[in-house]
């Protein structure tokens, strides 16, 4: 007798294009999403921090272990070793899929220093190094200015690249076209890419909540059954811009905040990146597992949205942002914040881990 686990994401699985990732490195997390099909995983520095905090025993210890082994290493180095550790126990776990599909599958996804959004520089060379971890890492830019010039030449030294910090169509373009120029470059330098995988992610879940902070934040009053689909929309139009175009990158739907953002995607040839709750909540819904990817959202309510927001018109057409926008638009600025605040977060984690702890000492 099949399970609701099977006739979900199982079935999204089996019986679709569509790929489906664990949005953690957690080990736990991840064996639980590869035994219903999961092929990828992803980390940020908020994910290295909740994983850190669900064993902060243990990797407080390996931190004091790491810098007894390494005594010149700044917390800076051990935050990274740290990271890099968390990675590598990911990435083995899906090597079996990475050699079965070729590459096409089985990558985790490492992001780069979240800091250096602005300096194309450190994020490549940071990239190339985490790109030697594993066969299978795959490695994170923002999709701002400098992370879309560092996309292009990260693609032309042979690192797969997943776009991130990224809610727009305008967005989305410009990484997979930053893509494609690399790989042409590659080619034209008789370089193999048979085995590179790019993702350009759109965090759809991101864009709704900015768009709820705007509403607050101005009192605009709209229909409220509209802001769900703000994520869809967008990452509906991309994957028709891409489809048109033919770009090699795969789009990845993330940001999960509600049953939309899974089941309006299946049918696409794309990922869906799913934390370990949602994957629970999926599996044990009756939500009917078939093909939506192609299924028109509702005009008025896209009518609604860009009646009343204009960042969704900006986030919705393809020419809606500038690349000089990219590093201020207001998902971009609210991501990149929090995502800079984990970091320094983990960075606190490691310096707090190195020193005596007061309460203990004897009296």
């Amino acid at each position: 007798m099949q399970t609701r686990q099977q006739s979900a994401l199982a079935r999204t699985v089996a019986e679709t294009a569509t790929d489906i990732w664990n949005d953690s490195c957690a080990v736990d997390e991840l064996e639980y999403a590869i035994s219903f099909g999961a092929v990828g995983a992803t980390a940020n520095p908020t994910i290295v921090v909740d994983n850190w905090k669900k064993d902060a025993a243990h990797w407080a210890d390996r931190t004091r272990s790491l810098a007894l082994e390494q005594p010149a290493w700044t917390e800076l180095e051990l935050a990274w070793a740290i990271v890099e550790e968390m990675s590598v126990r990911g990435a083995k776990l899906l090597e079996p899929a990475f050699a079965e599909h070729n590459g096409r599958q089985g990558r985790l996804s490492v992001q780069t220093n979240p800091t250096f959004f602005r300096v194309a520089e450190p994020m490549l060379a940071q990239a190339i190094r985490l790109a030697g971890l594993a066969p299978n890492i795959i490695v994170k830019f923002p999709a701002t200015a400098a992370g879309i010039a560092a996309i292009e030449a990260a693609t032309v030294r042979g690192v797969s690249i997943n776009a991130t910090v990224s809610f727009s169509v305008a967005q989305a373009i410009a990484a997979a076209e930053a893509v494609e120029r690399g790989l042409a470059r590659r080619i034209a330098d008789g370089l193999p890419i048979e085995e590179m995988g790019p993702v350009v992610t759109l965090m759809m879940g991101r864009l709704e909540d900015w768009l709820r902070v705007v509403s607050e934040r101005d009192g605009i009053v709209s229909d409220p059954s509209a802001l769900p689909w703000s994520g869809i929309a967008v990452f509906k139009r991309a994957y028709e811009t891409f489809r048109e175009r033919r770009y090699r990158a795969r789009l990845l739907g993330a940001a999960i905040r509600h049953q939309l953002h899974w089941s309006e995607l299946i049918g696409g040839d794309v990922i869906i990146t799913l934390p370990a709750v949602w994957q629970r909540r999926f599996n044990a819904s009756l939500v009917e597992v078939r093909p939506r990817i192609d299924d028109a959202v509702n005009q008025r309510l896209v009518d609604e949205l860009r009646s009343h927001f204009p960042d969704f018109e900006r986030a919705y057409e393809p020419d809606g942002l500038t690349t000089a926008d990219f590093d201020t638009f207001g998902p971009s600025v609210r991501t990149l914040r929090a995502f800079i605040g984990s970091y320094h977060e983990l960075l606190h984690l490691v310096g707090d881990a190195l020193l005596p702890n007061p309460d203990l000492a004897s009296a």
